[in-house]
């Protein structure tokens, strides 16, 4: 058990260009070529991922598969295979296991870890992301990336500043002189939005913030302004949660024309309903609402949602929902659609029993 008031020792680790580093070790014609996991670059897709030798033409993740064709146009696009990614995922979080049970996976390719004590017995949080580390790399070919600090917030910060395969310990009496120059966008909670409101204070770095008064950030931005301001003195009392379960699955698919007819789209929300409902099951979860999400072809996009009467996971009530809402509830058929997608939330945790649900012929609402 961690003493009370213990400094804690927290690891970021972040995987190097993980879907296409997976591609480039099970496929080794794309070794040390510019690869592109995602869309089509004649369509509309999307770059997933990209290695470091398509990052040096200037390719992002969440680029138009087109504008990275542009950027590099010698470069491999190849779709993603989510289970090959999947795979990898299990096996790094296994490997993550081993040092310490107190583990936060964010996504598939990066995790928290709380190694204040650990079943290593390391006093040193370098020494113990520097294992992992090397472990990842001679068991399953990977590379990662690693932050090593006393908050949740600076680990993060610090596993992106040397990549790929980089290294970054941030002690807690460096906490302020590493995070002062960083640009204020590099704080939890600001997007572009709440990134306009501070440069209109005349708040560009973080350490800008810890010179600006507390009470006049929050007139401005309500709780997140004192937040904000705790964040910039590298203050977080956030915890690493091993018990977290993710809130919501999804998926999209951007067409390479629009659509008109329902029949088409039917297919295609067929086909995102089948996915979500293996991937529920797969994970022994259920949902309650369904999300359908619709882009016309002047890019207005609009959500529709509705919640069901019990949890399910079961391909008919998802694909159901989706239809009942894209019919009912949208422009679809007026208007030309280039994107679908459906998500599900309100998620049954797997450690609480299913609520019983009692359902009632229609005549009882009428």
């Amino acid at each position: 058990m961690i003493a009370e008031g213990a400094i804690r020792k927290i690891i970021h680790l972040d995987m190097d260009a993980f879907f296409a580093s997976v591609e480039q070790r099970d496929l080794p014609q794309y070794r040390g070529k510019p690869l592109v996991v995602g869309g089509n670059p004649e369509g509309r897709g999307v770059v997933a991922s990209a290695s470091y030798e398509a990052r040096a033409f200037g390719i992002r993740s969440a680029m138009s598969a087109a504008q990275a064709k542009r950027l590099c146009p010698h470069a491999v696009f190849v779709y993603p295979r989510f289970e090959a990614y999947q795979e990898a995922s299990r096996a790094i979080q296994s490997i993550f296991k081993e040092a310490t049970d107190l583990v936060e996976p964010l996504s598939l390719d990066e995790a928290y870890l709380d190694v204040t004590e650990n079943k290593w017995g390391e006093p040193l949080a370098g020494r113990v992301a520097i294992q992992i580390q090397k472990k990842i790399q001679a068991e399953l070919g990977l590379t990662a990336s690693a932050g090593v600090s006393n908050t949740l917030f600076v680990a993060k910060l610090a596993s992106d500043f040397k990549k790929p395969r980089g290294l970054t310990i941030v002690k807690p009496d460096e906490v302020q002189d590493f995070i002062g120059p960083l640009p204020v966008s590099r704080l939890w909670g600001v997007g572009p939005a709440t990134e306009k409101v501070l440069h209109a204070l005349g708040l560009f770095k973080i350490s800008d913030l810890r010179a600006f008064p507390v009470e006049a950030l929050e007139r401005e931005l309500g709780k997140q302004g004192r937040f904000l301001f705790s964040l910039a003195f590298g203050q977080d009392r956030r915890t690493v949660e091993p018990g977290w379960e993710r809130k919501s699955y999804g998926g999209e698919t951007t067409f390479q024309r629009d659509l008109i007819q329902f029949p088409e789209m039917e297919k295609v929300l067929e086909t995102l309903a089948k996915d979500l409902s293996d991937s529920l099951n797969a994970d022994q979860r259920k949902a309650k609402t369904i999300t359908l999400k619709v882009r016309y072809s002047d890019f207005e996009t609009v959500t529709r949602s509705q919640t069901l009467p019990r949890y399910v996971a079961e391909f008919g009530p998802i694909f159901e929902t989706a239809m009942e809402l894209l019919g009912s509830k949208t422009e679809a058929g007026l208007r030309p659609v280039r994107l679908l997608g459906i998500s599900v939330s309100q998620l049954l945790s797997r450690n609480d029993p299913e609520q019983l649900c009692l359902e009632f012929p229609d005549q009882y609402f009428r």
